[in-house]
């Protein structure tokens, strides 16, 4: 099958403001990932043709008014600006990268995707993160969007971070969502089990590590075509690897997919046609001080191929 191949553009998204603090005074260090990861040769390794770069938003541990969520007000205007970039990029017939930053960046994203018409997401993350006001006391403590991303995309939660300028809510309906990676499924005391009730489908990580890759891929694609839209965002949190392979993210576990697994993964996924763009999370350089963890992320993008497709338009 003949090969094609994509113009890269990577957006520098340097947000932290979906994270909680882990202790007094501290400042989670996820914006310093695509200044790190770039630092690494990033561009070079996925082939970009322009690299584009957001301000870093000021991070808050403060509850703020009018909003339940850390950094509410601050995020949304960082994801309009984000959606600003994607959208272009995609008006240039470009393929956006966006390296980050946390998991709330998934928003501005799909923001940008979606006024370019429908869009699928292929949320590859070892959590399902579907924290919503319907699951938890919203009142009671404020809400770390980098674990309600995939709520907030399927229209849960403040109208702050479902409802965007232009765009019929939600960002993606759940049948027009796959999920995979998730490893506390199968634990009792699974923190969101009604995600188990919603239209999303599931592959959890234990289901994925025995069937393989490319029967994943293939679910993936099933799925798309069964939702009549294989116009698909990947949005790629680097927890899903275990932690053996990538520790330096907030909440590391295991099992998980080792680096091989998820560069044939994410390069099936990532050749098909309907693939238009990228998003790449909760890396943590302070985590990572001695800069091995970032030059093996690099390499592992790199590896993915980004930069191809297939020409056809049809996935099998």
């Amino acid at each position: 099958m003949s090969q094609a191949m994509r113009d890269i553009e990577i957006i520098a998204a340097p947000s932290n403001l979906g994270l909680r603090p882990l202790h007094p005074g501290h400042v989670p260090g996820t914006w310093r990932a695509p200044e790190v990861l770039l630092a690494n040769g990033l561009s070079a390794a996925v082939g970009a043709r322009r690299v584009r770069s957001l301000n870093r938003p000021t991070y808050s541990p403060e509850r703020q008014p009018g909003t339940g969520l850390y950094n509410g007000h601050a995020m949304r205007a960082f994801n309009l600006d984000l959606a600003d970039h994607v959208a272009a990029v995609l008006e240039s017939g470009g393929w956006p990268l966006v390296p980050g930053g946390d998991c709330s960046i998934l928003l501005g994203a799909l923001a940008g995707c979606r006024r370019h018409g429908p869009v699928s997401l292929v949320h590859l993350d070892g959590h399902s993160d579907f924290r919503h006001p319907g699951n938890y006391d919203s009142e009671a403590r404020l809400g770390a969007v980098a674990g309600m991303d995939l709520a907030l995309a399927t229209g849960r939660g403040e109208p702050l971070m479902t409802d965007w300028p232009g765009i019929a809510a939600p960002l993606v309906p759940d049948e027009r969502v796959i999920q995979i990676g998730e490893r506390e499924g199968r634990d009792a005391d699974f923190a969101w089990p009604d995600v188990r009730q919603s239209g999303i489908e599931r592959i959890e990580i234990f289901d994925a590590l025995e069937i393989g890759m490319e029967a994943v891929a293939q679910l993936v694609f099933e799925q798309l075509n069964k939702a009549e839209c294989p116009r698909f965002w990947l949005h790629l949190d680097v927890d899903v690897l275990d932690q053996s392979v990538m520790p330096a993210v907030d909440s590391p576990g295991s099992p998980g997919l080792d680096a091989s697994q998820l560069i044939r993964l994410a390069r099936r996924l990532l050749q098909a046609p309907g693939s238009i763009g990228m998003t790449v999370t909760v890396f943590d350089p302070d985590l990572d001080p001695s800069g091995a963890l970032a030059r093996e992320l690099v390499r592992i993008l790199g590896a993915m191929h980004i930069g191809s497709r297939r020409s056809t338009s049809k996935q099998k």
